[in-house]
This record gives C-alpha cells, structure tokens and sequence, in this order.
C-alpha cells in the first residue's frame, strides 16, 4: 500500500521562537545559545540592526561607516570601545559573542541607556534605547546561563 505524501508535510515547520540562518533570511536574531526556544531574544530587520549599530557607534564617539567593513578605512583598533565584538561584527555570520564579551559590554550599553534617556521624546532615539534595554535584557540572560550570545 502506498502512503501519500502532501506538499504540506515536506515543508520545514516555522519555529516560533529562534530561527537558523538558513529561516531568517529577512533579518537577524540574537539570541542565547541555550537551545530554549523560550529564552529572550531581539530581532531587526537587516536595515534596523545597521541603523541601530551606527547608533551605537556615535555614541560612542565615531561613525560606522568610517571604520574598516563599513565602508571606510579606519582601523578598529584606533577606537576604544568594549562594543566593539557588537559593532564589528557581519550581520549574521561570524562566531557568537562568548559570555566574557557580553559581560564586557554590558556595562557600556546601560551606561548608554541611562545617558541617552534624557535625549528628549524622539522616536527614532526611542526605539533605539528600547532596542539597546532588550538587548541588555538578553545580554543578562547569557550571563546568567554562561551561554553566547548567537547571531542568527
């Protein structure tokens, strides 16, 4: 007896949660790497997590697309930020930022919440800074867990 097969059952079954590289085509997730599809994670859209890391980088004091796979020629090692393994980083390739990178750049991201808060109401500025509170939220959880934090 032949079983049939639809078209249906061959396709993969979207994953609510954490995708690979190969599901996330439209953008990029980051996430721990603790295998719990419950686990926090923040998502952009590949023009959002550029924007949001251009952000990032002028607060700290430089413009991304100076910098050296950005566009520009400058090398990152004339910066000193410890947002670097973030801001330096291809959008979904590369290898995972270890506990000790996040607990690196912790500190800098909530230094930059608490100064950019003031900023005034702007949407722009206030996406960013939620962008930037969700990422430490899942920062934190790496930690807690001593996972890495995974660019998919």
């Amino acid at each position: 007896m032949r079983q049939s097969i639809s078209v249906a059952d061959m396709l993969p079954t979207p994953d609510p949660g954490h995708r690979t590289k190969e599901e996330n085509r439209m953008g990029i997730v980051l996430f721990p790497g603790d295998d719990d599809v419950t686990s926090p994670d923040i998502s952009w859209s590949y023009t959002g997590f550029s924007m949001f890391r251009k952000w990032l980088a002028q607060a700290e004091g430089f413009g991304l697309s100076e910098m050296r796979g950005f566009g520009g020629d400058r090398a990152w090692n004339s910066v000193s930020t410890t947002l670097a393994p973030l801001l330096d980083h291809p959008d979904d390739d590369g290898p995972d930022l270890t506990p000790a990178q996040c607990a690196t750049m912790l500190p800098r991201l909530e230094a930059i919440i608490d100064q950019r808060q003031h900023d005034g109401g702007e949407p722009v500025t206030e996406r960013r800074i939620e962008d930037t509170r969700q990422l430490v939220t899942v920062i934190k959880f790496c930690l807690d867990k001593d996972v890495e934090l995974v660019f998919g």
